[in-house]
C-alpha cells in the first residue's frame, strides 16, 4: 500500500525530530558542562520522586520512563553505585525489586533540574508565546490522545 504524506506532513514530521534531538542534545551538553550525569538519570530520579512512596518496581519504572526503556537495570545499577536510588525487596513477591529514591537522589534532582530548567527555558520556551504554547499542548494532546486508542 503506498503511502499518501504529503510534503507539509513529511516536513512537519522532520522538524518535530530535528526539535526534539537539537533540544535535548543542548539540554546534555549542559548537563555535561555542569559535571552532572545524563538527561536518562533524570528522567528515572523524576519519575521516582513523583511516585507513590518514591518508589516502583522496576518494570514499572521501565514502563513510566520518557527516555529509552532499553537498559533501565543498567541505569538502575550505576544509580544504585552513585547513591541516588536504592533496592528494596518486594514483599509480596522475592524475586521482585523496587527502585526506591534517596536523599542523596533527591538532591542530584534539583541540582540537575537547575541546570535542565534553564535549558528549558533557554532553548524552547523563550520562542513561545502563551498562545503558541496553549496550541502547541493541544496538538500534542490530539497526537497523544489518538495513540492510546
Amino acid at each position: 500500500m503506498p503511502v499518501k504524506l504529503s510534503k507539509a506532513h513529511n516536513l512537519a514530521w522532520r522538524k518535530f525530530l530535528i526539535a526534539q534531538v537539537t533540544l535535548i542534545e543542548q539540554i546534555e551538553r549542559d548537563l555535561a558542562q555542569a559535571e552532572l550525569p545524563p538527561l536518562s538519570w533524570y528522567d528515572v530520579l523524576f519519575t521516582l520522586s513523583e511516585a507513590a512512596e518514591h518508589k516502583l518496581r522496576l518494570y514499572e519504572l521501565a514502563q513510566a520512563v520518557l527516555l529509552s526503556r532499553s537498559n533501565v537495570t543498567r541505569l538502575v545499577d550505576r544509580l544504585e553505585v552513585a547513591g541516588l536510588i536504592q533496592r528494596e525487596q518486594c514483599p509480596s513477591d522475592r524475586r521482585g525489586a523496587f527502585a526506591v529514591i534517596t536523599d542523596k537522589g533527591f538532591k542530584m534532582l534539583d541540582r540537575m533540574w537547575e541546570v535542565y530548567g534553564r535549558g528549558i527555558e533557554k532553548y524552547f520556551a523563550c520562542h513561545l508565546d502563551a498562545n503558541e504554547v496553549r496550541f502547541l499542548v493541544k496538538i500534542l494532546n490530539k497526537i497523544t490522545n489518538a495513540t492510546d486508542s
